[in-house]
Parts: structure tokens; sequence; C-alpha cells
């Protein structure tokens, strides 16, 4: 590699993120801005740097269960219209500024009733909040596309309802669904109903499996369930063996989950935050880099993780070596398997990601 990559580097290439929740992902002083305003005092500190130190450190303990905890706070202060429609804008725009060029982002409207909104208003909220945050960062000459999944609570029973409004609002911006929420005792197949009626309506999905939960999670996710990508899916790398002399011996869930090409949406920080992996430099990322399973990078929750789209390939670059074949490859994967139609998909690969990767090989050969 004949130039190590800089996070400003990084930042000028044209990015694509498939799995950012947008309740984990709020400006600091957001926050503290709208706690104010609908008088919310459950916050640890009031001081904008001392909160975005007091979620990292939250959220750097290992356990799923505590990083989850931090999401109280930030679901507490999104109750009402005007606060989504603000988180959503500042969410387009902060990844517009990354670089980013298409993002799915995610969010449970269950979470945002507690101030009477129905399921609809947050939606409809939400959707406002991403148009007017496309508007601002198109006219700063940073367009971006901004696609929304709805989320299910696992431990909850309103799967099949936010399915039916994710399909409801399929042609204003929701691209899909997901479930999201502690794996552990809540498999997928609790929400089977949901599922069957997403594929029933030829819509997309997505599940968080195979993070805090092994296998199983997995097999169920796509045998049971039929996702058509994997939130997370570390644990994959538990049906990997390393052979004598170095080779690599698969077992037949590995083995279908490469040769289906089905898309492992990883989030490197956030992974190590919650001990789904041991740091970076361990993170199975690299050996499923070198297998070539179709492997994404994204940020999972930016303010608990402290992170951006940018930092996450920094950092792989970094404990892997990555050079900007790398990263692109990445980012097409990305692309190639978002929820979008297959011809909107090409155009940005062909119009914005490989022309903004071979300017910067250019520019920084």
């Amino acid at each position: 590699m004949s130039h190590p990559l800089t996070l400003d580097d990084i930042r000028r290439a044209p990015k694509v993120l498939l799995h950012d929740h947008l309740d984990g992902g709020l400006r600091p002083d957001t926050v503290v801005e709208l706690a104010e305003a609908v008088g919310y005092t459950g916050l640890p500190t009031r001081d904008p740097a001392e909160l975005g130190a007091w979620f990292r450190d939250a959220s750097d303990s290992g356990a799923l269960e505590r990083y989850l905890e931090t999401f109280t706070h930030t679901v507490g202060v999104m109750q009402a219209r005007e606060a989504l429609e603000r988180v959503a804008a500042e969410c387009a725009e902060d990844l517009a500024a990354d670089g980013v060029v298409y993002a799915e982002v995610r969010y449970a409207p269950e979470q945002h009733l507690e101030q009477g909104l129905s399921l609809d208003e947050v939606v409809e909220a939400v959707l406002e909040g991403f148009r007017i945050g496309q508007e601002r960062a198109a006219a700063q000459g940073r367009p971006i596309i901004v696609g929304t999944l709805l989320t299910a609570m696992r431990h909850a029973a309103r799967s099949l309802e936010i399915a039916e409004l994710a399909v409801r609002y399929r042609d204003v911006g929701v691209v899909g669904f997901d479930i999201a929420g502690a794996e552990a005792g809540h498999p997928p197949t609790r929400h089977l109903d949901a599922f069957e009626y997403m594929r029933r309506e030829n819509a997309h999905f997505t599940i968080h499996a195979g993070e805090a939960f092994g296998l199983p999670s997995i097999w169920e996710a796509l045998q049971w369930c039929g996702a058509d990508r994997l939130g997370h899916g570390v644990r994959i790398v538990d049906d990997i063996d390393h052979a004598e002399g170095g080779k690599v011996r698969m077992g037949r869930l590995a083995r279908y989950v490469r040769d289906q090409r089905v898309p492992l949406e990883m989030c490197p920080s956030s992974n190590v935050q919650t001990g789904a992996a041991s740091s970076i430099a361990e993170h199975p990322i690299g050996l499923l880099r070198e297998l070539r399973f179709r492997v994404t990078v994204n940020t999972d929750n930016r303010l608990q993780s402290g992170t951006s789209l940018s930092e996450e390939f920094a950092k792989l670059s970094s404990a892997f070596g990555y050079d900007w074949d790398d990263l692109q490859w990445f980012t097409v994967n990305a692309m190639k398997s978002a929820f979008l139609p297959f011809d909107e998909r090409l155009a940005l690969i062909n119009g914005r990601i490989k022309p903004g990767f071979a300017q910067l090989k250019w520019a920084t050969r």
C-alpha cells in the first residue's frame, strides 16, 4: 500500500451505511436541549461534552444489556413530533458530512408513543425529518439518500403491526423491517407471522442475529424466518475452524451464508463494546473478508460508540492494513445489499461510488 489511509481521506470516500440506529446517533447537545424542552430529568449530566463521554463509557461495559440501557435517555427525549423530526434531520446531515451517500437508518416506532403520538405519526415525523436533512445536505453539496427501516422489539408482541406499518409506508421512504433487542430468550421465530407477512408482500427485512447469541440465532433468522440480511452475524465464525496446514474448514451454515451471499451488517466498535468481539484487531471481519463473505461495515450506534463510518473504516484499515480497494469492496457490498431498487443501486455504484474511489486512489497514490 503506497499511502496509509488517513481519517480525512476516508471521510472524502463515498460510503454506504446499512446498520445505524436513529436513537443511537443523537448529538449530545441535542439530547441536552431536547431534555430541557420536554422536562426530561433523567440525564446523568447536562454538559454536552460530559454527556457524550458518559454514553461511551456506559456502553463500554462489555455487556449488551448495559449497552441497551443507555437508550432510555435518547428514547426519553424522542417522544414529540418536533424532536423526532429534528433528530432525523440532524442524522441525515451528520451522515452526509461524513461522506455517506446512501444510508438505511432504523428505529422502533413503538418506543416513541409515550406522549400520545400514534405509530403512523411517529413514522411520518421521522420521514419528514429525513426529507429536511437530505435537502440541507444537498444544499451543502453533499447529497445523500436515506431509507428507513422500521424495527420491532423482539421482547414485545407488536411485530406484525410494525411489519404492516413498514409495508404501508414503503413507497414514501420506508425500505424495510427489522427486529432488535436482547437476543437471548427472544428467538426470531417468535415473530414468524411478521416475517411471513413481509414475504407475502414482497418486502425486505433484516434480523439482528448472531451478536450476543450464536449459530442457532443465525440459523433461525435465515432458515425459519427468511431474512434478507443479518444484523451483525459475527458469531458465524463459530462455524469456521482452522484445520492443519493453515486451511479453513467451514460448517454447513457458514458455507450457506457465503454461498448465498447473505449480507452481514458488521459493526466493529459496537461488537467490541458488547463483548461480541474482543478487539478490533481480533474482530471476525478480518477472516470473513479473507474468505469473501458478503461483509459490510457499519456504525450501529454513533453516539454510544463515539464513532462514525469513516472512523470504523480507519480502525479497520489500521488493524488489517486495508487500502482503497478493500474499502471500495466493502462499500460496493453494502450498496449491492441495500433495500433499494436494483437500478437505483447500480446508479449509485457506477455514478458515485466507483468514480469517487477512483478519484481518491489517483489523488493519494
